[in-house]
């Protein structure tokens, strides 16, 4: 017998995905700061979610952005299993395909950490986190 667990109260998924965009968004604009050009933010595919694609000069970057609130359990960055990992790169190589201006920039996945106050949160950006060839 399957256990069903209850779905989120929509209040409680608002403010989810409404701290989740203010994470996103604070890791974008640091990421710009550092010289990186937005190109696309949750880009959905069948797969998984892109948080952020970006530009690093020629270099196209996948940005997954993780937030905790402190690290008892290990920080954001250790969160993003190998399934995760895979999911990932799936959304990329979607990306690619629906993209084809894109398809034979060089690619690279970041990770950006974000913990803390919500509203201003200390990013740790960890660039070049996986290679597609680990997932």
């Amino acid at each position: 017998m399957a256990i069903r667990h209850p779905s989120p109260t929509p209040r409680a998924d608002a403010s989810t995905r409404a701290r989740g965009a203010r994470i996103e968004a604070a890791a974008q604009r640091h990421l710009a700061q550092a010289g990186l050009s937005a190109v696309a933010a949750n880009a959905n595919y069948r797969f998984g979610e892109l948080d952020l694609v970006m530009r690093d000069g020629p270099t196209l970057v996948f940005v997954e952005v993780r937030y905790r609130a402190d690290d008892r359990f290990g920080g954001g960055a250790q969160s993003i299993t190998s399934t995760k990992r895979r999911k990932l790169v799936q959304a990329a190589t979607a990306f690619l395909g629906a993209h084809p201006r894109w398809a034979e920039a060089p690619c690279r996945f970041d990770v950006v950490d974000a913990s803390g106050d919500i509203e201003a949160p200390a990013l740790t950006w960890i660039r070049d986190a996986f290679r597609a060839d680990d997932a």
